[in-house]
């Protein structure tokens, strides 16, 4: 006779609170085993504190500051539910919350790891049974493993707490109605400046006589879709982008083209425009949106760089449109009283998602979405994120149509001197590929080209793309130990180099004509990263000889420079 196992006791009823509640994400192909798919939710920097708060509802500075590192996640944390959902049911999933080494980043922190079948019943993770290493130092990243790629699923993630620590409410959100008066209430907040509507007039007759119009967007990680599931349809851009073709007749006449790059500032998309956004010439955009404004507080020249680029767009013989886009942190900030006054030197339409959707996360009478609505996590939107920056973006445009007058004449006025600055209106690509004939370049130990580099997706792809690939690689390990030399005439130079988090990221120096200007260091930002640093800044051109020297280390061994933007 077959005894009944008797079940166990049941488990206390612990307090807990939400980093991820029923998240939306879309797996692409994991490089390191072909066939399968995953998704990254990074948690470092931040995030995972900014989850708990708009997710979790925690105002606990206490448990804030647990969260910050490993130890800390151990002492509040006593284990870790996790449930995914997917529509087919008994699909497999693994589940990884990686530490990140305090040493070794990647590879010295420990794993934790469930798998479970995609079917929303909770996996539960406990502290107690992890392997811990020395090297633990802050969360770091989650990761979600699917059979395959390009599948959707809904994640939520919850830690349950130790005794002695209380949770608080969790909050559930109503259903947004994107149709309601209310709605278009807040976006019509959003309009912070009509603009001049003549070069978006001459684009709609241009793109109503069937003629192909270009739609561009240049900006961050926003403007590249992080946030979006899938990236590639639900993002801002295209969504925006629909709306825009609804306007302009909606043709098949009108393209897109998407070229944003997570991490970085206008300080690197002015030096990028040209290969990104024109093609290398290849493209001529009628309308080019521009978004930088939470990625700027990384600009050295404190809007110089932003300004030089809308001026630059506007300067193109062929005078395509700018609008201007403000997007917005989880923590309300953004660069919109910097970057605003550009906007309207130029009489350029300009939307806000900060004005539309921040007054009225604060109001609890009137509230049409909370943060854990809109953001996906501390800086990117979630897809009702998205749709929302799109129809900011959607109605300024609507209204610049509508309020042109045919005899209100644009004119940009670039011969005027600007708000900010303009050092930068001229600066070109040079890399092993472009403008090689403007220096003489020694490359000296660096003869190799790096191919591990950030990698975004472009336009409708899914696919990655790499960022500047023609690039001068150092590795000590088989490259002899000589300096990079480059002898060129320029007023401004930025040297756009690699971060990385990997153990081997050497650190080096940049001399300009024999005087040491900068360090150069990779863990600063310490992820695969592009990262542009001006060395020569001067009111007139002359010629310098630019060296970038790498410091010896046994370990510490590789160092990119991805390429440099030249100021004649």
């Amino acid at each position: 006779m077959e005894i009944v196992k008797a079940p166990t006791d049941p488990e206390k009823n612990r307090p807990f609170f939400y980093i991820m509640k029923d998240h939306e994400i879309f797996t692409a192909p994991d490089e390191e085993k072909d066939g399968r798919g995953v998704s990254f939710l990074y948690q470092s920097d931040g995030r995972l504190t900014s989850s708990a708060g708009f997710v979790g509802n925690v105002t606990d500075d206490r448990i804030i500051k647990l969260l910050e590192t490993v130890s800390g996640f151990k002492e509040l944390v006593h284990s870790v539910g996790v449930t995914v959902e997917m529509e087919n049911k008994s699909e497999d999933v693994e589940f990884v919350f990686q530490m990140y080494g305090k040493k070794d980043l990647y590879g010295g922190g420990a794993n934790l790891v469930a798998d479970f079948k995609a079917d929303s019943s909770e996996k539960r993770i406990y502290l107690s049974d992890i392997d811990w290493k020395a090297d633990d130092d802050v969360p770091g990243q989650i990761r979600v493993y699917t059979p395959s790629p390009e599948e959707k699923a809904f994640l939520s993630v919850r830690l349950y707490l130790n005794d002695g620590f209380e949770a608080p409410p969790q909050i559930e959100e109503k259903e947004v109605d994107i149709n309601s008066p209310e709605y278009s209430e807040m976006i019509e907040r959003s309009v912070v400046n009509v603009g001049n509507g003549e070069r978006l007039t001459k684009l709609k007759e241009k793109a109503e006589r069937g003629e192909d119009v270009t739609i561009a967007y240049i900006g961050g990680s926003i403007t590249q879709g992080a946030g979006a599931t899938p990236i590639n349809t639900e993002c801002y851009a295209y969504k925006s982008f629909l709306g825009f073709k609804k306007l302009l007749g909606g043709g098949e006449n009108i393209h897109y083209l998407k070229a944003g790059v997570g991490g970085t500032p206008s300080e690197l998309g002015m030096i990028r425009f040209d290969r990104d956004v024109l093609k290398d010439g290849k493209v001529k955009p009628d309308l080019v949106i521009v978004e930088f404004a939470v990625n700027d507080e990384g600009d050295e020249t404190k809007g110089n760089c932003f300004e030089s680029l809308v001026r630059k767009i506007l300067a193109l013989e062929w005078e395509p449109a700018v609008m201007i886009m403000f997007s917005v942190f989880s923590d309300d900030f953004n660069l919109q009283e910097r970057l605003a006054p550009v906007g309207m030197r130029y009489d350029l339409p300009m939307a806000s998602v900060k004005d539309a959707v921040v007054p009225q996360f604060y109001d609890r009478d009137k509230r049409i979405l909370t943060k854990h609505q809109y953001f996906y996590d501390m800086f990117h939107p979630t897809n009702l994120g998205h749709t929302i920056m799109a129809d900011c973006l959607i109605r300024v445009m609507e209204k610049s149509l509508k309020n042109h007058k045919a005899e209100y004449t644009y004119l940009p006025k670039l011969d005027e001197a600007p708000i900010i600055g303009n050092t930068f209106d001229d600066i070109i690509l040079l890399d092993k590929k472009d403008n090689t004939g403007l220096a003489k370049v020694e490359e000296g130990g660096f003869t190799l080209t790096d191919t591990v580099l950030q990698s975004v997706e472009m336009d409708m792809d899914l696919d990655m793309t790499p960022e500047f690939p023609y690039n001068w690689m150092y590795d000590g390990a088989v490259c002899d130990h000589k300096s990079f030399n480059m002898t060129i005439n320029c007023k401004a130079l930025v040297i756009v180099m690699k971060d990385s988090g990997e153990v081997d990221a050497a650190t080096a120096k940049v001399y300009v004509d024999g005087k040491f200007v900068r360090d150069l260091d990779p863990y600063v930002n310490r992820w695969c990263h592009c990262n542009p640093l001006i060395i020569i800044d001067e009111k007139e051109s002359a010629e310098h000889r630019v060296e970038v020297r790498v410091d010896e280390d046994e370990v510490r061994n590789k160092f990119t420079i991805l390429g440099f933007g030249v100021v004649r």
